[in-house]
């Protein structure tokens, strides 16, 4: 029996931002980002290649006010695509686990594709001396991809002090960590409810 390709296509426009964006979750790992923030590009690009999807993002919006309107939007858009892409999520793993060391950092992200979204982020917000952080903008791109992926996200820092470290490290093993959940390695639902929702 050839399984049906898990993909899906989502795209967003408001007063703020535009994102198109298209997830296939049994890719090969290829990335095709345009996006106007070159960190956070570089960020997604590593999540595709260590979840293996295949990501083509287009993203452009309002930077000249700051980056937390488009790298929120961009995490809702991520978070729609990937439920989508999911569909009923029969056979899944589900269960999804990565500890992820970068130099001086540990992170540790564990992903449960629940049907309920949650965010844990154990993960101090460092701001630079004009009061900004990657780290408040990474709390905001995972609690928008983690309530609009319907699933429980939780992210633990057990060390580190590079800010950019820290979000290499969390964009590296939420793309490990989702790519074990995805896994089809049932025909079951991997719930006593015998749904996941």
């Amino acid at each position: 029996m050839v399984r049906k390709r898990r993909s899906g296509s989502v795209f967003r426009k408001t007063g703020e931002t535009s994102i198109e964006i298209h997830l296939v979750v049994d890719g090969k790992g290829k990335a095709k980002i345009n996006c106007p923030l070159g960190f956070w590009s570089h960020m997604l690009s590593l999540l595709t290649f260590f979840s293996g999807f295949d990501i083509t993002l287009k993203a452009t919006g309002d930077i000249h006010v700051d980056d937390h309107h488009l790298v929120e939007d961009i995490g809702i858009c991520l978070g729609d695509v990937f439920r989508q892409a999911l569909g009923d999520r029969k056979g899944i793993r589900r269960f999804g686990f990565a500890a992820v060391p970068m130099d001086e950092t540990l992170v540790h992200v564990v992903v449960d594709i629940s049907g309920r979204p949650f965010l844990g982020f154990s993960i101090p917000v460092f701001k630079d001396k004009c009061g900004f952080s990657d780290i408040e903008n990474l709390q905001e791109f995972c609690r928008a991809f983690a309530n609009h992926a319907c699933i429980n996200l939780h992210l633990k820092l057990f060390s580190g002090e590079n800010t950019h470290h820290i979000c290499e490290a969390v964009f590296k093993g939420l793309g490990l960590a989702l790519k074990e959940a995805a896994m089809v390695e049932s025909t079951r639902i991997l719930s006593t409810k015998g749904r996941i929702d």
